[in-house]
């Protein structure tokens, strides 16, 4: 594993674990009751996120560009398999840190109340309280959310389409620049062709995930869902998150073949 795909590792480590994070966000939100203010919160997150997934793709195309150019293919498709077990890990470990980071959100969540100002809640992490905070914001999940789970408490069809969804959505860039090892000479058109895999992914995620997760969190404000029963219901989003990220390693070669299909028909 280079230098570069090391580099990428970490940057999808750090993507995926912001993605699963965003569940402790809706608890957070659920808990203190306002939820408008805990997703601006995580928006502190999502512009890390977001940096990360602007160096991501450039690095690992600038890796294969070298790999093609140098004919070296050997090993090419087991640094791809790293990249996607490194979002599976990512997604273990920010299922367990749900938790903790639930109640650091609901606690920032209460600051911003206070002080009215995103750097100050940043400095303040920081500082000796915030710290403080922060240990005895740790824990682990709790045993009746995982010893209560069962497939019906959330719709079997939508925790399908989330599975879905986070597989094609892990392996959108993956597919698209691994196709430019299958058609070297279409790897530039191949390397703007993810947007064909992620698309199906955004379609279920608006279409039918995030729409269903809404309104169980309004149900929740509002009393008509308990928040126990909400708790379960993530850790089974959560679940189904971790099993797309296996799912899209047998979505790889796959995909980066229809990606190299598309890009020499277009």
């Amino acid at each position: 594993m280079t230098n570069q795909v090391k580099v990428v590792f970490l940057l999808t480590f750090v993507i995926h674990l912001i993605s699963m994070l965003a569940y402790a966000v809706r608890i957070a939100g659920v808990r203190t009751g306002r939820i408008a203010v805990s997703f601006a919160i995580f928006n502190i997150l999502v512009l890390v996120s977001r940096t990360s997934n602007t160096f991501q793709g450039p690095l690992l195309a600038k890796h294969v560009e070298e790999n093609i150019l140098h004919h070296t293919y050997w090993g090419t498709e087991a640094d791809f398999r790293w990249l996607l077990i490194a979002s599976t890990l990512a997604s273990i470990v920010g299922l367990l840190l749900i938790p903790t980071f639930q109640r650091l959100f609901a606690h920032a969540i209460e600051a911003l109340g206070t002080y009215r100002s995103v750097p100050r809640i940043m400095l303040r992490a920081f500082s000796r309280s915030g710290i403080h905070q922060l240990r005895n914001a740790a824990s682990i999940p709790a045993k009746e959310n995982i010893t209560r789970l069962s497939l019906d408490q959330a719709p079997r069809s939508i925790l399908v389409y989330n599975t879905l969804a986070t597989a094609l959505l892990t392996v959108g860039v993956f597919a698209s620049l691994y196709a430019g090892y299958l058609r070297p000479e279409l790897r530039v058109t191949a390397n703007n062709l993810s947007p064909v895999i992620n698309g199906v992914s955004t379609i279920l995620l608006f279409m039918f995930i995030d729409p269903y997760l809404s309104l169980l969190t309004d149900d929740v404000t509002a009393g008509r869902a308990s928040e126990g029963y909400f708790r379960r219901c993530i850790v089974l989003f959560g679940l189904s998150r971790v099993a797309g990220t296996l799912l899209a390693q047998l979505f790889l070669i796959p995909a980066a073949k229809i990606v190299a299909i598309v890009a020499e028909s277009l």
